[in-house]
């Protein structure tokens, strides 16, 4: 599997601030992008990269929580860090309430942001492998048959063969042949496991005839 890069993006309309972020930062060994206003942001990247957003909180045309309220729409997973000199009480609670990683005034201590770009990046990362997981499961899952999700199914909420069979209309071979099927395609040798897959994308309901303890 191939090793993710984080970004780390900075939009802010002062261009000297960027650059003097950017510089540190990647003496810090991060990845860093710079865009002069949040509707550049919205056109040229791809907020589904895992990394950060280092975002000012006053822009002319749209302004940072404007930003913020539109990549919350998108569903975009990115941890914004607000990093301004013209924040206050109000501005940090409404950012923290809709999302926000975390909020610090300009000027900050350079270790400092670097310690939240890093807990930001580590948030994003885990949050990006977790989605990934989930695509490849929900990707084996839709390379069943209709017949092998049904089994499937009703054998990871514990159901026995034989109920499983009554439940269908189908033989106990037939359902011993498509739970084997469905096993293999999923990479699983339990019940239990193909329980703990299919919870993962919503298949079945959590605790549905099962726990993981």
């Amino acid at each position: 599997m191939a090793k993710v890069i984080p970004i780390v993006r900075i939009v802010d309309d002062d261009e000297t601030f960027c650059m003097s972020q950017k510089m540190f930062l990647q003496a810090m060994g991060w990845f860093v992008l710079i865009y002069n206003s949040a509707k550049t942001f919205l056109e040229d990247d791809d907020p589904s990269q895992p990394g950060c957003l280092i975002l000012d909180m006053r822009m002319p045309e749209m302004t940072g929580l404007e930003l913020q309220t539109a990549l919350v729409a998108r569903g975009a997973p990115l941890p914004i860090i607000f990093l301004t000199g013209h924040g206050d009480v109000n501005m940090a609670v409404h950012a923290l309430q809709h999302g926000a990683f975390d909020f610090l005034q300009k000027p900050v201590d350079p270790e400092k942001l670097n310690e939240v770009v890093s807990r930001a990046v580590e948030h994003s990362i885990a949050l990006h492998e977790q989605t990934r997981s989930e695509e490849m499961i929900r990707a084996l899952y839709d390379s069943l048959t209709a017949r092998e999700q049904d089994v499937v199914k009703l054998a990871a909420m514990d159901m026995s063969n034989k109920d499983i069979g009554e439940k269908l209309f189908i033989s106990l071979p037939t359902v011993k042949m498509h739970r084997s099927s469905a096993f293999t395609k999923l990479g699983v040798k339990s019940a239990l496991e193909a329980y703990w897959m299919l919870e993962t994308i919503g298949v079945v309901e959590k605790g549905a005839g099962r726990s993981r303890n």
